[in-house]
């Protein structure tokens, strides 16, 4: 990933955070010399520097027969950025751009098709989200027809390696660019262009 030094973020907290946002990932293996793609909800664990990721496929996903090398991108808000909104716009020829967050994870793959393990994963899914849309489902361990269900699915471990995060939130502007373009993010409204001007005011000086 570019990663130009004003926007490198190197407190895992933000990654913290990123997650707690949303958990949807895309991870990106190589199969035969072709890159595969898939787009997965994930568990999301921290013990220090130690991070894991926890997931599954359907069995007939290609990826689900990769163990080994793959990178997992995290998605954050994101928003255009206009260069009529910069106080400096006519004598710096200000462009448009677009701020964003976003964290790009290295790691391995590690797969498993246990019944207890899939079972404990489709749980642990399932309660962090089920309360965020009202309702309690749990994965029922004892039904034979659920438990039958977690043939066609393939879990996985992933040990992150390397983290990289970007956070593009015009740290390369004078501070009157800054607070001006997160003052008309907020104005703009939506849940993405308000996250975004969250972060800028979190990372100005003194913030």
């Amino acid at each position: 990933m570019y990663l130009p030094r004003a926007f490198a973020e190197t407190d895992l907290a933000a990654l913290d955070a990123l997650f707690a946002r949303d958990n949807f990932i895309s991870l990106i293996s190589v199969r035969d010399g072709e890159p595969t793609l898939s787009h997965l909800p994930v568990l999301y664990h921290r013990d220090g520097e130690r991070i894991q990721l926890r997931g599954h496929w359907a069995k007939p996903n290609p990826q689900s027969q990769h163990a080994g090398p793959a990178l997992a991108v995290v998605h954050g808000p994101h928003a255009y950025i206009s260069p009529g909104w910069y106080t400096d716009k006519e004598e710096a020829a200000r462009v448009p751009t677009w701020n964003y967050a976003v964290a790009h994870l290295h790691g391995r793959l590690d797969t498993f098709e246990d019944e207890a393990e899939l079972a404990r994963l489709v749980d642990d899914l399932s309660v962090r989200h089920e309360a965020e849309v009202g309702s309690d489902w749990r994965f029922e361990v004892e039904r034979d027809d659920l438990r039958r269900q977690l043939r066609g699915i393939v879990g996985f471990r992933f040990e992150v390696e390397r983290a990289t995060l970007k956070f593009k939130l015009s740290q390369n502007h004078p501070l009157a660019n800054r607070v001006a373009v997160a003052e008309r993010l907020d104005a703009l409204g939506g849940e993405n262009a308000t996250e975004v001007a969250a972060l800028m005011r979190a990372a100005l000086p003194d913030a």
